[in-house]
């Protein structure tokens, strides 16, 4: 009997190194090449963001409150008559303010924030120079909407590909090879810029809003890039 049970696992050993060394066999891989393709493209930006916010100093904190609540509502009012315009508030905050001394809160100071976007740059410039009447400008900058990128990355996928199989076909002929399979293929995209900013900050809002006056506006680009990262097996005759 315990003879019989030496065999059973001597077998069951012997089957279990003839599957592992199948199972090594099967994952060995030759001729194994890495190889990346990267296409870019330069993009304009075609979504413009404005940051306005109102800001005040009383001594009520309640009075104050509602005086800023007051001129953002007026503002979103404003804005949401412009078509094409989108209207989100932004942070608000508001602090106390001491005397010299630090220790005694002699006033409060509140600030919000209201934020436009769109896509057409020429009215929300000129609703922007409206705004600043009642408002102040804490940044304008450019981004890319997600819907041209969207279109554009698709784009440059099928570039990368193809650039991809090119690399392959130039490694697979400079070893010498009668052809190759592709292991493995990822594709990434990247190389989106942030929003670019454009400053206003030494620019006196009347003066610069004096008869509404709509700026010229350079919205930049970002490049956009996508990579096309595997490995291949080449084929030797």
């Amino acid at each position: 009997m315990h003879a019989m049970t030496r065999l059973a696992t001597a077998l069951a050993f012997a089957a279990a190194s003839l599957g592992s060394s199948a199972l090594l066999a099967d994952e060995a891989r030759y001729n194994q090449i890495s190889l990346r393709a990267e296409v870019s493209q330069e993009i304009a930006h075609d979504l413009m963001h404005v940051t306005l916010y109102s800001e005040a100093q009383d001594d009520d904190p309640a009075a104050l409150a509602a005086q800023i609540t007051r001129t953002l509502n007026a503002a979103v009012s404003q804005a949401r008559d412009v078509k094409g315009v989108s209207v989100a508030l932004g942070s608000r905050n508001s602090y106390p303010v001491y005397d010299d001394k630090g220790q005694k809160i002699t006033a409060w100071r509140e600030r919000a924030e209201l934020r436009l976007e769109s896509a057409d740059f020429a009215t929300l410039s000129k609703l922007t120079g409206e705004m600043l009447k009642e408002l102040k400008m804490a940044g304008m900058d450019f981004s890319i909407a997600p819907a041209t990128r969207k279109t554009h990355e698709d784009a440059l996928l099928k570039e990368a590909v193809a650039a991809f199989r090119a690399r392959a076909q130039l490694a697979t002929e400079a070893l010498g090879g009668s052809g190759y399979k592709l292991v493995n293929l990822s594709l990434n995209s990247g190389g989106f810029q942030p929003p670019v900013p454009m400053r206003m900050a030494t620019m006196k809002g009347a003066a610069m809003m004096d008869a509404a006056v709509t700026p010229e506006i350079e919205a930049g680009t970002s490049q956009v890039t996508v990579n096309a990262d595997g490995m291949i097996e080449v084929q030797m005759p």
